[in-house]
């Protein structure tokens, strides 16, 4: 039996030997419901397959596996995409405290200070940040992210806001000068279920 554990101001964490979680992406009009995130989520690991579609790329596959401890501190993330031309990989180690290594062991300054992770397209690495700092509602706090996009698998930092609107409401900022926000509703184990125009969640069994 494992679990993922503890409390975060309200948000209680349920006990679950496995729990699969399926977002579906809708920030395509043209192509809405096409494509499926299917995650796997167990204490202290995630295991996803997304199928989505780039516009510049076409269609394209992401696998990615996430470790962490018990504070939701990143220790390890692992990465593949591919499309139709190319298979793209990236691995990412992390001491937890804003230290990050290449697969190889070769330091990678410029993610310095940088705690979570933040992967296009999913919803899930959002619940990075909502976990591991807790924050009472109307509390607002800023967070220098490992940003990574597929499927060219870019990376690199980015500084985003995060506000507890009330239990399991959060407001996000992308403080990169888009202006873009958006309103993040949460279930009991902090996991995002709805991100207003990119994802809606279709499955959750526990």
């Amino acid at each position: 039996m494992t679990k993922l554990g503890g409390s975060t101001n309200g948000v209680t964490m349920a006990n679950t030997v496995c729990r699969t979680i399926c977002w579906t992406p809708i920030w395509n009009k043209d192509r809405e419901g096409v494509g499926l995130e299917h995650l796997l989520l167990t204490e202290f690991v995630s295991d996803s397959i997304v199928l989505a579609f780039d516009e510049e790329h076409g269609p394209f596959r992401l696998t990615y596996r996430l470790t962490w401890d018990e504070s939701w501190r990143l220790r390890d993330a692992n990465l593949v995409a591919t499309t139709d031309r190319s298979t793209k990989s990236l691995s990412l180690r992390t001491d937890g405290q804003g230290q990050w290594q290449d697969g190889d062991g070769q330091p990678n300054a410029e993610l310095d200070g940088c705690v979570d992770v933040d992967i296009w397209p999913t919803p899930f690495t959002n619940s990075f940040p909502i976990r591991r700092e807790p924050m009472v509602v109307g509390e607002r706090r800023q967070f220098r992210m490992a940003w990574i996009s597929a499927p060219n698998l870019t990376i690199h930092p980015q500084l985003q806001a995060y506000t507890r609107l009330s239990d399991r409401l959060y407001l996000f900022e992308n403080l990169n000068g888009s202006g873009f926000t958006a309103q993040l509703p949460v279930d009991e184990d902090g996991i995002v279920l709805d991100y207003p125009g990119l994802f809606r969640r279709v499955i959750d069994s526990r």
